[in-house]
């Protein structure tokens, strides 16, 4: 049962790699929950830069650089590319250079061109600043492994869903913030429109600048401190319970028959009753209650397994190439890529069909898309967590495929029907939205459990599936001109017909050590 304490009271550890098992979102004292809620804060923020331009692009932007319909469809696409390259390449920085150090490079990367916006004159100045200004949306990939660093199996995937879920938001927050702000100083500073979406853009570089620089300043790498020194210390912890090895016996290994324990172990090692474990301030706890206690077998596997290890570009590519990484991309690629395409084009479609409400009430509308993240994807990943005890990993394989297949469904029914009544438009928006989201939700539930030992590897790929696939979706939407509806039911095809291909695969590789 739940217990509403844990969300302020300081977590439990587990004893060995010192990750919490609650989750103290409302305590940003504790530095569980210090991490928490600058791993959600930081993406937040990256997120509603990364789409500060659709809210403004169809009506005052393209008036005031007269854009076409195809320039604003190829600045959309562009958008993706650079968040897909960058992806890729945060994965495997997250593994050497640690999470944090990641996280914050993005940020701060990202946040010159965002405060170059009013410099663009042209189609294709605007062009190649969304470019730079997609290094944000890479920020995304250190945000889910900095957070899986922190938190234990038991709660991993509802951390990883409400830090994504709370940063996504940014998607639908970029929505309501950067209309109110150029109304703002269009009316209240007498600004012209040529200018005020262009001073627009400081405030979003400022609030980046801000939260990048909080974090290095207030946050450590992992648990234990120093990204380098991770090994040593889990090694100290065995060591304090009497267990003596070796966590990585080649330095860079990370496959799984390289995890293994050269040292001896003590007597007691053999005796899996005898439970151990360590409280928040890190001292010895013994068999105390209230603390977490893990077996000492279990206690082996997380550090042979669950350490993530320095990767050499042999071992990267079979985490790559994995038919278990194949599956946590190709699901991303439908659901986060259907929800990237789906969120540059919302406020246009809206305004196609109920030309009404004009942009700032289309936008408005358009934004509860983005913002139903708050609710919708930590609920994914909570249901993931609820089943993992009951069911194991493939209970948490099979919500994400069941969540894609209603989602393909709604996504069909919206494009069939294409309909101008606001109340069947949005209620059928809202629907997709919840289990497209929450789906997001599930399988960044699953991905800490895929090749452990690399979990900056398969965040990364994952991540950048995602991108991939807003790409795709939104070179289709581009070729489909104001056609918004004939490309929602294709994508939802796409996504059926997907998951139905990736149902079979097992959720983690036979023989895997850690991450069960």
């Amino acid at each position: 049962m739940f217990d509403p304490t844990t969300l302020w009271r300081a977590p439990e550890v587990n004893p060995v790699n010192r990750k919490a098992r609650s989750i103290p979102g409302l305590n940003p004292i504790n530095v569980y929950g210090r991490v928490f809620t600058f791993s959600w804060l930081g993406f937040m923020i990256a997120f509603w830069s990364w789409y500060a331009f659709p809210p403004l692009l169809s009506l005052t932007i393209a008036k005031d650089l007269k854009l076409t319909q195809v320039d604003i469809a190829n600045s959309n696409i562009i958008a993706l590319v650079a968040t897909l390259l960058v992806r890729l390449v945060a994965g495997p920085a997250c593994d050497l250079f640690g999470p944090r150090w990641t996280f914050a490079g993005c940020l701060l990367a990202g946040s010159i061109p965002t405060a170059l916006a009013g410099a663009v004159t042209t189609p294709s100045g605007l062009m190649a600043l969304r470019f730079f200004i997609g290094i944000l949306g890479g920020s995304f990939v250190p945000c889910q492994v900095w957070s899986t660093g922190f938190f234990d199996k038991n709660v991993v995937g509802s951390a990883n869903a409400f830090t994504a879920g709370f940063g996504n938001a940014g998607g639908g927050i970029t929505y309501f913030l950067m209309p109110a702000i150029f109304d703002s100083l269009v009316i209240h500073r007498h600004l012209t429109p040529h200018v005020a979406w262009r001073v627009a853009f400081i405030v979003p570089f400022i609030s980046i600048v801000a939260v990048a620089t909080a974090l290095l300043l207030l946050c450590p790498d992992t648990p234990s401190g120093k990204w380098s020194d991770r090994h040593l210390h889990a090694q100290q912890n065995l060591a304090n319970h009497g267990i003596s090895g070796d966590i990585v016996a080649v330095p860079g290994e990370i496959t799984d028959k390289s995890l293994s324990t050269h040292g001896t172990e003590s007597p007691s090692s053999h005796d899996n009753e005898k439970k151990l474990g360590y409280n928040a301030t890190g001292k010895h706890s013994g068999n105390e209650d209230g603390e977490a206690q893990i077996g000492e077998q279990q206690m082996l596997d997380t550090a042979r397994g669950e350490i993530v290890v320095k990767p050499t570009f042999k071992e990267a590519m079979h985490v790559v190439f994995s038919l278990q990484t194949l599956v946590t991309a190709g699901c991303y690629f439908c659901s986060f890529g259907a929800e990237l395409s789906i969120n540059s084009i919302l406020g246009a479609y809206y305004l196609k069909n109920f030309p009404k409400l004009k942009q700032t009430g289309t936008g408005n509308w358009a934004a509860m898309f983005g913002l139903l993240n708050v609710a919708f994807r930590p609920i994914g990943g909570m249901i993931s967590d609820t089943l993992y005890p009951r069911t194991g990993l493939w209970g948490k394989k099979a919500l994400i495929h069941t969540f894609a297949i209603i989602t393909g469904a709604f996504l069909i029914a919206i494009g069939l029907l294409d309909s101008h009544h606001k109340s069947t438009m949005f209620g059928l928006i809202a629907g997709m939205a919840f289990f497209l989201e929450a789906g997001n939700g599930g399988n960044f539930s699953l991905v800490p459990h895929v090749h452990p030992h690399a979990n900056g590897i398969v965040s990364g790929c994952t991540g950048a599936a995602g991108n991939l696939g807003g790409i795709v979706f939104a070179i289709i939407f581009r070729y489909n001109g104001k056609n918004y509806s004939k490309v929602f039911w294709i994508i939802g095809i796409m996504t059926i017909a997907i998951n139905l291909c990736l149902s079979w695969i097992r959720p983690i590789p036979k023989g895997q050590i850690g991450g069960h």
